[in-house]
């Protein structure tokens, strides 16, 4: 037997470092779970295969372990063998997504080997199982320190003046690009339907710091580097909302040249959510980039369609593109300027713009996003003349993805339909599915 610096039994006993263990073969569910297990002040470890797992028990063994069933190259009865040989003495939670029907059978097998075996999870599963665990197992300290992650810092990024520049290559080299996500509310509903995914800095000294910080002085190349770390990083965190059953339809801000310098086709390909029920992803460019080449833009965007990827145009309305131009536009969201919505329900002018943009994003079968709304005089206005989406203030700031994952999941606070904003009322038009 091999000397691993303690007694066989010291090697066995229960090591509170880690008191659970995640054996899942897919990373975005082992982030989910681990996020949730944190929130509730216990440490986990995760073994993506069953000879980490092994490996792993050599050297500690938890009090509860999440096991999926299918393990890449192995799978849960593999495990249970394992744990029978190693002497574990706490809980096994089994879950599944696709073999579910066996759940039962393996939950025998490993009560055959003397295993403690929990009622089996189908996923995707809520934060409300794992919390269940966590507080009848006892893990950690035996008392929950949180529901959810902590709320976030204010969003105060976008107000800092004069703004501490930080060179944007430094910022991707050293991994202090950090993206919040502003919810996108449905108009009629008030329900989340998407959210905007916004790049900060996370500097070691200074804090956190917002775009003002570290795009007005970036290259063109690192421009191109920072849009495909957002479709990146969008990719996954769509992968951890759909695995708890919010399948959002997440956006990120791309310059134009993005879309013909990077593989986007490829990168979709490799890092989208598997599940059918995926919407796809919003590549928001502005509209005085998109129009300096329509007809490259709308093969681009041709292309882009076939992998469930939409071009919204931001900011629309400042580059006065003309309606002859805006025909040949490929876009799935019109998203109004802030400075239309801006005072819109005491502005009579910016109510007029606001309207008209609308209809223009009708007329040419898209969507109407009002980004910007600030006070309920606003909402009002907009959903009078037919916007379909909403984002702002009003309805929340910018937030960690944990922070959002944990909104959607927690009953009803994926709606805003309860904060009195007059949701019931009837507007014009409804609220419109965005093109592929």
């Amino acid at each position: 037997m091999m000397d691993i610096g303690g007694s066989a039994d010291d090697a066995r006993r229960p090591d509170a470092r880690a008191p659970c263990f995640i054996v899942e073969d897919n990373p975005a569910v082992a982030r989910f779970i681990a996020r949730a297990l944190a929130g509730f002040g216990v440490p986990s470890e995760h073994c993506a295969t069953v000879p980490a797992l092994i490996a792993a028990l050599a050297h500690h063994l938890p009090r509860a372990i999440f096991l999926d069933i299918a393990l890449g190259d192995s799978d849960a009865i593999d495990a249970i063998r394992a744990l029978s040989v190693a002497g574990f003495t706490g809980v096994v939670q089994l879950m599944s997504g696709s073999n579910t029907g066996i759940l039962g059978d393996v939950r025998q097998v490993g009560e055959r080997h003397g295993l403690r075996m929990r009622p089996a999870l189908t996923k995707p599963f809520r934060v409300e199982a794992i919390k269940k665990l966590v507080e009848e197992e006892g893990l950690g300290s035996g008392k929950v320190i949180a529901t959810a992650p902590r709320a976030p810092e204010p969003d105060t990024t976008v107000a800092a003046a004069p703004a501490p520049q930080v060179g944007l290559r430094e910022a991707l080299d050293r991994n202090w690009l950090e993206f919040w996500y502003q919810p996108k509310v449905d108009l009629m509903t008030g329900q989340i339907v998407g959210a905007e995914g916004l790049a900060r800095v996370r500097h070691p000294e200074l804090g956190l710091l917002g775009p003002g910080s570290f795009i007005p002085n970036a290259s063109g190349a690192d421009l191109i580097a920072l849009g495909e770390h957002a479709l990146r990083t969008a990719l996954r965190d769509a992968a951890d909302l759909a695995f708890v059953g919010h399948p959002l339809r997440l956006a990120v801000n791309v310059p134009v040249e993005a879309l013909f310098a990077l593989p986007i086709p490829a990168i979709v390909r490799d890092c989208r959510p598997r599940g059918d029920d995926w919407p796809g992803i919003i590549l928001e460019v502005t509209e005085d980039q998109v129009i300096r080449d329509i007809p490259a833009a709308h093969e681009i965007a041709t292309q882009l369609r076939i992998y469930r990827i939409a071009l919204a145009i931001d900011d629309f309305g400042r580059g006065y593109s003309s309606l002859a131009r805006l025909k040949e536009l490929p876009f799935a969201e019109l998203k109004l300027d802030q400075s239309f919505v801006r005072n819109c329900g005491d502005d009579s002018t910016n109510a007029a713009l606001c309207r008209t943009v609308v209809e223009l994003a009708h007329r040419f079968g898209g969507s109407a996003v009002a980004e910007g709304i600030e006070h309920p005089s606003e909402l009002a206005i907009i959903r009078h003349i037919g916007c379909d989406v909403g984002q702002g203030f009003l309805f929340a700031h910018a937030m960690p993805k944990e922070f959002l994952l944990t909104r959607l999941t927690a009953g009803d606070s994926g709606s805003f339909a309860g904060m009195n904003l007059d949701f019931q009322s009837t507007k014009q038009g409804g609220t419109r599915r965005l093109r592929a």
